[in-house]
């Protein structure tokens, strides 16, 4: 009987032991998903996820026995990390949808969002199209390049071919996709090229339609764009850049920049005219931005004129988060042509506040400086 009595007492205990096991699991199991949990009674100790990154094993300490439970159990509470994650997502989503909205709204229902920027029907055919013809712009670069380098420089010495083949992918771009922009004042430029007299063509700058524009607008003569060493890498437009020797300002060097500047100052005592964007980059806010120092150091120091020209809307048509242009710019585009101004009797800094208020003057309200 007594030996009976011991095997019921010791199996109640292990009973017992198995409840207690199962309360001490449910009860760890609430607090790992609490935040990090550390009792202050030296008898029991839990570390969870988010007290450490380590995620080890919770132990349970008592004064009979101890029990281990698996790094398993230990587990993030998911409801806590998927609020978290789903909060940050639609955030994420919210931005991607108010971006395709924006670009739904300007190019159509057919426009998409990648990662090069938007396109809808419109800009796949205008893309298609500048690579076609630029093919052929290749081609006529690199004959270019090849009888430079047989000759030795001797023919062409002011680099005519590259600057015509590139006026003529220009022309036939926008020929063929209805991108010509309305020009005002366009006597003033006709006017001057009479005169024989060399500028430097300076612009506003939101759009990369602004260089076939100011091409455009200048007409059938040579020039040279004062564009920053970055654009070299841009193909096949790197390759017109470098044929053509247009200057090229590294901004990280400071000797290249006094070698750019003596190159711009030549190019306009040989007869050859400058165009730039004295801003230095486009305007993401599709307002005028600050000119960089030294825009017109250039012509200061040639004594030539700077004429100054206001190109309107571009990026209602292309702005920077589009490929390429999602409509026509025919009708809603335009190039105003300010009045020479002399650089002679001017210091550079009245120089280029002269500019910029004529710049100004042609802009929209929507692209004039904030007061």
């Amino acid at each position: 009987a007594s030996r009976l009595a011991i095997v019921e007492i010791n199996k109640s205990d292990r009973l017992s032991q198995r409840t207690m096991k199962v309360s001490t699991l449910a009860l760890l199991c609430a607090l790992s998903k609490t935040a990090a949990f550390r009792p202050s009674s030296p008898s029991v100790y839990v570390k969870t996820p988010l007290a450490a990154a380590s995620r080890p094993s919770i132990k349970f300490a008592t004064s009979h026995w101890s029990l281990r439970l698996s790094s398993a159990v230990a587990v993030p509470s998911p409801s806590d990390d998927s609020e978290n994650s789903l909060a940050s997502g639609e955030v994420t989503l919210t931005k991607q949808q108010k971006r395709l909205k924006q670009i739904r709204k300007e190019g159509g229902i057919f426009a998409f969002n990648t990662k090069y920027g938007a396109l809808n029907p419109f800009s796949i055919y205008y893309g298609l199209t500048s690579i076609a013809l630029g093919l052929v712009w290749f081609v006529g670069l690199t004959a270019s390049q090849l009888l430079y380098k047989v000759t030795g420089d001797r023919l062409d010495k002011k680099r005519r071919i590259p600057v015509f083949l590139s006026h003529v992918w220009g022309t036939l771009l926008m020929l063929f996709t209805a991108c010509f922009p309305k020009i005002e004042n366009g006597e003033i430029i006709k006017d001057f090229h009479n005169s024989r007299r060399t500028a430097m063509f300076v612009a506003n700058h939101n759009s990369w339609m602004d260089i076939p524009f100011l091409g455009h607008t200048i007409g059938w003569k040579n020039y040279k764009f004062v564009a920053k060493k970055e654009l070299e890498k841009v193909p096949i437009l790197g390759k017109a850049i470098k044929v053509a020797n247009n200057v090229l300002v590294d901004r990280s060097d400071r000797r290249s920049q006094l070698l750019t500047l003596k190159q711009g100052i030549k190019w306009l005592e040989n007869g050859v005219n400058l165009c730039t964007f004295p801003e230095g980059t486009r305007s993401r806010s599709n307002r005028l931005m600050p000119f960089k120092n030294g825009a017109f150091k250039m012509a200061h120091k040639a004594g030539a004129p700077v004429i100054p020209m206001s190109i309107c809307s571009a990026a209602d048509i292309m702005p920077s988060y589009w490929m390429f242009p999602f409509r026509p710019a025919y009708g809603v585009c335009k190039v105003v042509v300010h009045e020479p101004i002399e650089s002679t009797g001017k210091t550079e800094e009245e120089l280029a506040q002269a500019v910029r208020e004529a710049i100004i003057s042609g802009l929209p309200d929507d692209q004039k400086p904030l007061p």
